[in-house]
């Protein structure tokens, strides 16, 4: 018995590439689709949940929102890992910034995302509680990066299930871990990539810093962004290409 279409996507295996890009804002998966991707056909709008897959650099690749949050997250991943088929799924989002040579426009590279979520239940991920990222994917990105001469960290990120946190030392309880930034997505991706025995990688752009208030101005945050992007489309067509 198929397991498509499911609650939350309505598409065939078939309709997405091997690699999923994972923005959080369904606007923001149109913009990288209908910039950067040759051909791209909306495959899922269930929800508004905008999933497009197209060609870069003749490969197909998909790019499917998350929508906001780590139980959000965690039902897309889940079910593109689960039900059609992809391999790797490369989270594009933003940050805020912890560490102090952590500054707005940097890219940051997770490589494992601590959490205070329930969602990473020993009794379920084993040994993994604080889940990590595709090791190779990172290497290409690193790679990728150091190309390009985009500012970039390696290191740790939080996965938080708090915007508005009341602790008002929450950041700082995060930043004294030496987490480079805090998100709301990572830890779920990758606890289900491990799961799956499957591939993920969360690149972030720093939007702001939390606590010296630095920010990314409206007028560069699409530049910001779509580098971002534009290393995660690299980095899924060097894994294609090794899949070959």
């Amino acid at each position: 018995m198929a397991n498509y279409p499911t609650p939350h996507i309505d598409a065939k295996p078939e309709d997405f590439g091997r690699v999923v890009l994972m923005p959080g804002d369904p606007l923001r998966s149109e913009f990288i689709a209908k910039t950067y991707l040759e051909n791209p056909v909306l495959v899922n709008n269930v929800r508004g949940i905008q999933g497009y897959t197209g060609k870069w650099q003749g490969k197909t690749v998909s790019v499917m929102a998350s929508g906001m949050g780590m139980p959000s997250i965690s039902i897309y991943s889940y079910e593109l890992f689960h039900f059609f088929d992809v391999d790797a799924i490369i989270r594009v989002g933003s940050a805020g910034g912890l560490q102090p040579q952590v500054h707005p426009e940097d890219i940051i590279l997770g490589k494992c995302a601590f959490t205070n979520s329930s969602y990473i239940d020993p009794s379920q991920a084993g040994t993994a509680t604080a889940p990590f990222c595709d090791d190779r994917l990172l290497q290409t990105a690193v790679s990728i990066c150091q190309k390009e001469k985009v500012p970039f960290h390696v290191g740790n990120l939080v996965s938080t299930d708090w915007f508005y946190n009341e602790d008002p030392d929450a950041n700082k309880k995060f930043a004294q871990m030496g987490n480079l930034a805090v998100e709301m997505e990572a830890a779920a991706l990758y606890r289900n990539a491990m799961r799956a025995g499957k591939k993920a990688l969360a690149i972030c752009t720093v939007s702001d810093h939390v606590f010296t208030g630095e920010s990314l101005p409206a007028s560069r945050r699409q530049t910001g962004f779509g580098k971002m992007a534009e290393i995660a489309l690299q980095t899924a067509e060097n894994f294609l290409k090794e899949q070959e």
